[in-house]
């Protein structure tokens, strides 16, 4: 499945054209490697995406063409959850 559609599909990110944005700023890899939105996603994949300054990893479990919200978050595992680290500060904020 395209990293696009399984992204909307599982809820990570809430729309498609959203997640093909998101992965074509070089924010979402696959596996450690960076991913586009046409990339292709298999069960057992992990998923690295960052969101703002949080980056989030998870695991994929299944993969399914569509779901119920309520069935979205048994497609993937959380497996971890980290702030990402400030790069520019400014001496002040040392």
């Amino acid at each position: 499945m395209r990293l696009d559609k399984f992204l909307k599909v599982s809820r990570l990110i809430k729309r498609r054209t959203v997640a093909k944005d998101v992965s074509e700023q070089g924010r979402i890899w696959i596996n450690g490697k960076e991913a586009k939105a046409s990339s292709t996603v298999k069960v057992g994949d992990e998923l690295q995406i960052q969101y703002g300054q949080k980056i989030v990893t998870v695991r994929v479990d299944r993969i399914a063409d569509t779901t119920r919200k309520d069935e979205a978050a048994e497609l993937y595992t959380l497996l971890k959850e980290e702030a990402r680290p400030k790069e520019n500060l400014l001496d002040w904020e040392k």
